[in-house]
């Protein structure tokens, strides 16, 4: 017999209670739940913070590692290096070094020429990916040579200006060409030592240009024989560019691309997809490279004359001395950053210059102001002997004679305020004296440029330290093995091009068999032969 229901009648009030009461002893459990499980995993929390720890040691450990790598063996003497260059590697060095005069001191043609630089830069340096690096610079030194030559017989200051932005392009492609050729010839081993003699050609040139500026000046001669002169030695690195042969990286980068058959303006694109980030800091590095130099030298002749009262034949010493101590440390810290790594160098060099700006600036006499200009000089420019290398490479494969020089370019055009900056901030505070009053020469108030000079460099150091420790670097990079990058960001090398072809089938009159490593070292022992 089936149980009667029970039927319980309750009012709302007594619903409304019953549903409250649910939901507080819900929510108290659910609390409840919270509770216990916050309380229970006292053991994961310390693990948790055990882990970030470790992140953060292996983080640390990598970053260091990254930085600083021992080298493997001492480094040879630069004797050895040297006797070990084939005569080809000599001639290719040789022709990539330049000598160069300072500029007229017309600023409108300066700032035409810094502007029209990264042109030249990315105009010679696609022609040189894309058809070799030899022929576009040797157009781009006659260029060169050709219009220095007819700047130093511009009528006006229209044509000279003219002429100045066309040189502008020619000069801004010759960097990037020319360290690209000489790296990718040179052996590894030479590779640092000979990037810090390239650089310091432009050491050289300047101090050839203090030289035949102060002879200028002394005997009254045409500002015009400047120009005449940078035109007979870029005509001498043009005879001996004739004797240079092309690269043996590119020669095979062109194989590689006859068998993958990709557009060139498809590669150029590739390339911004996959290393855009790297484009922009390498163009951010050499924006503070260019504020490092340009910030000790652009305005010191006139620091030298203006606040220190020095002569004509004293500011002219003082150069040559610093340039003097450039030329060594760009050379020495250049063959050391081979072995101690690129960014280690850079940073190590960069706190030396810090700790000398005091000397540099505020000497108590004449000879202690040149050692400080002597050894500020020496790793101002020991750090920039390596700065061809680095950025050869960290070039994408494909564009190594492109990425180089169009990051110096435009590191150069937005460093290119520099010396304004400094004579602007120098003349808005001028010296003062001990009572407050302002400080005469010639009834005319003296720009402190001393202190502004101080100021900006030590700003500049601490930043291209940190710019530098950000990055990375690809050391002693084999260019053999690093020809091509396709657009997946695969990169092929030698060997790879190699079995490519065995592969493919293709070893025949359209496809010449690419050579190995042991042809290569069979070919140098030959030429030393």
């Amino acid at each position: 017999m089936p149980q009667p229901k029970e039927v319980i009648i309750s009012s709302p009030a007594t619903t409304r209670s019953v549903v409250e009461n649910e939901n507080i002893t819900t929510t108290t459990n659910n609390h409840n739940m919270n509770i216990v499980s916050e309380k229970a995993p006292v053991g994961s929390i310390q693990e948790e913070k055990e882990q970030k720890e470790n992140m953060a040691k292996k983080y640390a450990k990598r970053f260091y590692h990254s930085l600083w790598q021992p080298p493997a063996e001492k480094p040879p003497s630069f004797l050895a290096i040297c006797k070990g260059l084939t005569r080809t590697q000599w001639i290719t060095f040789l022709a990539a070094k330049d000598f160069g005069v300072m500029p007229s001191e017309v600023t409108s043609a300066i700032t035409t020429t810094l502007m029209l630089r990264p042109v030249g830069a990315l105009l010679f340096g696609l022609l040189a990916d894309k058809y070799g690096r030899r022929w576009p610079l040797m157009v781009d030194i006659v260029l060169f040579s050709v219009i220095n030559m007819a700047s130093g017989f511009a009528p006006n200051l229209q044509v000279f200006i003219g002429l100045r932005a066309l040189f502008g392009i020619a000069m801004g492609g010759e960097w990037g060409l020319g360290a690209s050729l000489a790296l990718e010839t040179l052996p590894i081993e030479a590779r640092g030592l000979f990037s810090g003699i390239y650089q310091e050609g432009y050491a050289t040139g300047y101090l050839l240009a203090a030289l035949v500026n102060y002879a200028v000046s002394s005997t009254g001669s045409s500002w015009r024989i400047l120009f005449w002169t940078g035109s007979v030695f870029a005509l001498l690195a043009v005879f001996i560019r004739f004797f240079v042969p092309e690269s043996q990286s590119f020669e095979q980068t062109k194989e590689v691309r006859k068998l993958n058959s990709t557009s060139y303006v498809k590669e150029l694109m590739y390339m911004l997809k996959n290393h855009y980030r790297r484009t922009i800091y390498m163009i951010v590095l050499m924006a503070f490279f260019n504020f490092y130099a340009h910030g000790t030298q652009d305005l010191y002749p006139t620091f030298l004359k203006v606040q220190l009262g020095y002569t004509p034949a004293e500011q002219t010493a003082t150069t040559v001395i610093h340039n003097i101590g450039a030329l060594l440390g760009g050379t020495i810290v250049g063959l050391y950053s081979n072995y101690m790594g690129r960014r280690v160098s850079i940073v190590l060099s960069a706190i030396m210059v810090g700790a000398f700006i005091p000397l540099w600036i505020y000497a108590p006499d004449l000879h202690s102001l040149r050692f400080g200009a002597f050894t500020l000089q020496f790793f101002i420019q020991g750090a920039w002997g390596i700065v061809p290398a680095h950025l050869n490479e960290l070039a994408p494969a494909n564009f190594r004679g492109l990425m180089p020089g169009l990051a110096y370019q435009l590191g150069n055009l937005i460093s290119a305020a520099s010396s304004q900056i400094q004579a602007t901030l120098g003349e808005r505070y001028p010296l003062r004296n001990s009572d407050g009053s302002l400080q005469l020469r010639d009834g005319k108030p003296i720009p402190d440029y001393g202190l502004t000079q101080a100021i900006f460099m030590g700003c500049v150091v601490a930043c291209l330290i940190i710019t530098t420790l950000l990055g990375k670097e690809e050391r002693n990079k084999d260019f053999m093995q690093n020809l091509y990058e396709d657009k997946n960001g695969q990169i092929i090398g030698l060997d790879d091009l190699n079995a490519q072809k065995k592969e493919q089938g293709q070893q025949d009159e359209s496809f010449a068999p690419a050579i190995s490593s042991e042809d290569i070292n069979i070919q140098n022992t030959t030429e030393k032969k």
